[in-house]
């Protein structure tokens, strides 16, 4: 979305850039996330923990925002972790600076609206996708979607985020052709 020259400045102005090394934990599940990312290299993870059982909800990568979303935008305290995956680089943004922002300019307010939309239909379309298909039907989506992610993302934390074994992703690794 096209901002005036002026919203542009004052938007890029607000981003500091971070280093994390890979592994690292940016943010805990029982934190209010204080911080908006936008991810120059490296991937990160979204997951939960349900007593030893790890729960991958989303990836992020070059070119893509990242950090606990509804926990930053509604400054309440997530269940959700903020992991890197690799050494990553990233642009931050921070909530004071984000409610300044989208309460000076209605424009930065509207396109925040529409990005924040648009990640919710896409996460329940895969919710639809983890109550409704196959593992194998699952695996296929993911790869027809996202295929560069089996050079990016190590194939335990694929399988977490489809909600199969790590053993099922594996077979299937090698018994689906696309």
């Amino acid at each position: 979305m096209p901002l005036p020259q002026a919203e542009w400045e004052a938007f890029a102005a607000c981003w500091l850039p971070v280093k994390y090394k890979r592994k690292t934990i940016i943010t805990t599940a029982g934190e209010t996330e204080r911080y908006l990312y936008f991810v120059l290299d490296g991937v990160q993870r979204v997951f939960c923990l349900d007593g030893d059982k790890e729960s991958t909800m989303l990836f992020t990568y070059t070119g893509s925002f990242s950090g606990i979303m509804d926990s930053f935008q509604l400054q309440r305290p997530s269940p959700w972790y903020l992991e890197t995956l690799t050494a990553s680089r990233l642009l931050r943004l921070s909530y004071t600076d984000f409610d300044q922002l989208i309460g000076r300019y209605p424009l930065i307010e509207r396109m925040v609206r529409l990005g924040t939309v648009a990640a919710l239909s896409g996460l329940l379309e895969r919710h639809r996708e983890l109550l409704s298909f196959s593992a194998e039907q699952k695996f296929r989506v993911l790869l027809t979607r996202s295929p560069h992610v089996l050079q990016l993302i190590p194939q335990k934390y694929l399988a977490s985020y489809l909600g199969i074994d790590p053993a099922t992703f594996s077979k299937l690794m090698h018994s689906v052709k696309l």
